[in-house]
Formats: C-alpha cells, sequence, structure tokens
C-alpha cells in the first residue's frame, strides 16, 4: 500500500500521540495495542483513531509504521515497564536532590523495548543535569533522555478535568498548542478574570480559540462595543451582544437600556460616523 497506506492515531504514556501507517493491512481498531516504529528500536501504544479523519490532524513530513499487533507477551512486557517507570521516577527524584538541581520531575516514560528512558520535568530556567544523566544510565544501562517540557506539556502529561467537568482538551484530543489571547476572551465579551480563563495549567483555557472566528464573523454586524453611539437622537452605548438571539443590548446615557437588531443600530451614529 506504500504511501497509501491507512493511517492510525496512536496514544502512549502521559497522552503522547503520533500519527504512524499500517502498510501491512493488520484491520486494526480503535483501542487496539500495537508495536509501532520508534527513533530506535520499537514501541508501543494504543490505536485511539483510525481513517479518514487522521488526515485532519496530520502534520507534514514522513510518518513511521506500524510494525504488527501487541501479543499477549507485549502487554506483559508492557505492564512490567510502568511498574519499572515508577521505581525509576523515585530513583531520579533522589538523584535530582543528591545533585541539588533546581528542576521539578513531571514523569518518567520507558520505551516499549527498553532502549530507551524518558525522564519529563520542569524547570524555572535552564538546567545543567549532564551528571544526573551519566548516573541514570549507569544504572540502568540504557539510553537516557531527559526533556524539559512547559507548564501546558506538564497539565497534558498529568491529565485532570476542566472547569467543564470534561477531560481537558489537551489531554483529550489535542496533538499540539496554539496561541491564546486575551483578545479572544474580549471577542467574547468574558469577564477577564484570570481565575475564570485560566485551565489547570495557569495559563489561558485552550477552548477560547474554539469559536472565536464565529464571534469575530458574528459582531462584524455590529458598532462597535463600548463606543458612544447616537440612537434616534438619544446618545448612549452598545453593551452586549447576544449571539443567540441576535440582537445587542443598549444602554442609554439618560438611563434605561433596551435590546435592538443590528440593522436597527446601523442607523445609528458612531463617534460621528454613520454606520
Amino acid at each position: 500500500m506504500g504511501k497509501n497506506a491507512r493511517l492510525v492515531e496512536v496514544i502512549f504514556k502521559g497522552e503522547r500521540r503520533v500519527i504512524y501507517r499500517d502498510r501491512n493491512e493488520l484491520e486494526i481498531a480503535e483501542g487496539d495495542f500495537v508495536i509501532v516504529e520508534a527513533e530506535r528500536g520499537n514501541d508501543m501504544g494504543k490505536a485511539s483513531l483510525v481513517g479518514s479523519l487522521v488526515r485532519l490532524k496530520r502534520g507534514k513530513g514522513e510518518t513511521r509504521s506500524i510494525i504488527r499487533k501487541a501479543n499477549d507477551h507485549d502487554i506483559e512486557v508492557y505492564t512490567k515497564n510502568r511498574e519499572k517507570e515508577k521505581s525509576a521516577h523515585k530513583v531520579c527524584k533522589e538523584k535530582i536532590r543528591e545533585f541539588n538541581l533546581d528542576m521539578k520531575l513531571i514523569d518518567v516514560e520507558m520505551q516499549h523495548d527498553g532502549s530507551k528512558i524518558t525522564f519529563y520535568f520542569t524547570a524555572a530556567q535552564r538546567v545543567d543535569f549532564r551528571e544526573l544523566v551519566k548516573d541514570l544510565a549507569s544504572i540502568y544501562r540504557t539510553r537516557i533522555e531527559l526533556r524539559q517540557i512547559g507548564v501546558r506539556d506538564e497539565a497534558k502529561r498529568i491529565s485532570g478535568c476542566g472547569v467543564c467537568g470534561r477531560k481537558q482538551c489537551c489531554s483529550a484530543f489535542l496533538t499540539e498548542f496554539e496561541q491564546i489571547t486575551t483578545q479572544m476572551a474580549k471577542n467574547q465579551q468574558l469577564a477577564l478574570n484570570p481565575s475564570k480563563l485560566s485551565g489547570n495549567c495557569g495559563r489561558l483555557l485552550c477552548c477560547l480559540r474554539y469559536e472565536d472566528d464565529t464571534y469575530i464573523e458574528f459582531c462584524k454586524d455590529y458598532p462597535p462595543v463600548g463606543v458612544p453611539i447616537t440612537l434616534d437622537g438619544k446618545r448612549g452605548m452598545l453593551t452586549f451582544i447576544s449571539l443567540f438571539n441576535n440582537k445587542g443590548l443598549f444602554h442609554f446615557d439618560e438611563g434605561g437600556q433596551e435590546w435592538f437588531t443590528p440593522e436597527e443600530l446601523k442607523k445609528g451614529i458612531v463617534e460621528n460616523v454613520v454606520v
């Protein structure tokens, strides 16, 4: 099948998601454990998405292949590796204290064939961990990688529920982080309250981006919010736009408020300019 082979999204520990090709026509279904090509050796993960939907998420570059479906022995190795990771986590934390390194260990991930162990950590600044790597390599006799991640990646690996009550978007389906700005919150007329707009990572909620384009397009039919307008000889300003009712709430300077359609508001004068 070559390059036209079916694409499969595979999820690993810490919600790490990678897209592979099923070049061997393995008839993989969502939820199946599979053995995949790694940078060196092979790794094991679970198919989380199969078929045409994966094409929408695929980035540029060559895609590695799925070697085969996992068997009972692979599942047994997988379980043992999870136990080894717990032990390695404890050992690494002790070594971090021993070397007095200013870093926080987040997670440990062992490649399925044991050819690599990755230690994920956060730090306020650059950390010289060369001695730590040497020590860990002498203990585990395998390739050691220490990878510094940001707070958003930390939240993704740890996982959890968002303020909506659902699983965090970054842990559930996002494969990469996009830039989120406070302007997106303003476009949606949300109060700029950090405790309401921040996720578990302490950064702005990823979901602020989802409907941003819709709000921008919708509000093009209205005068600017918060700008003085003279409407039917009365001065005031548009303070809120209801997306669901397609009306704007207009507050009069002399007191009172009233809902108007965008067509009615366009008859007003904004800063001496007819809209």
